[in-house]
């Protein structure tokens, strides 16, 4: 286990390093959860921490964090009028279209050097995990 906390820790930062490096000055290691669990079509940010295993006021920080670098924005939810709805920003799309981008190569390069079998192996073994782990807790 320690193995795959090494390997998100390295990937975690790896996608901030690019996106530092392609000009998103602000990217920060908390914002990756937040990115993982919006949906283009937005969510409230109750939703958003639930997915990603955070306090909802920890996912409230990131949120206004990215709002106030124009990731984000905060409107009125359509169904609930008392609730805000998070959606990306145009600038916001762009970010997240490079970091997908970013993630895609990372599953190319992983491919090159594991070969398509070891790569789907890896994956496998992943999610096998994953699934094993969540019916323990079911």
């Amino acid at each position: 286990m320690v193995l795959i906390h090494r390997a998100n820790r390295e990937l975690q930062s790896d996608v901030v390093r690019q996106a530092r490096d392609a000009g998103y000055d602000g990217a920060k290691p908390a914002h990756n959860a937040l990115f993982a669990t919006l949906p283009l079509a937005g969510a409230r940010t109750a939703d958003l921490a639930e997915r990603a295993g955070v306090t909802r006021q920890s996912m409230g920080e990131v949120v206004r964090e990215l709002v106030d670098q124009g990731v984000l924005e905060m409107r009125p939810d359509p169904h609930d009028r008392r609730a805000k709805l998070i959606t990306y920003t145009e600038a916001g799309l762009a970010q997240v279209r490079t970091g997908r981008a970013h993630i895609l190569g990372i599953d190319e390069l992983m491919v090159a050097e594991l070969g398509v079998d070891g790569y789907e192996c890896l994956r496998h073994g992943l999610d096998t995990l994953v699934e094993v782990l969540r019916a323990r807790d079911a």
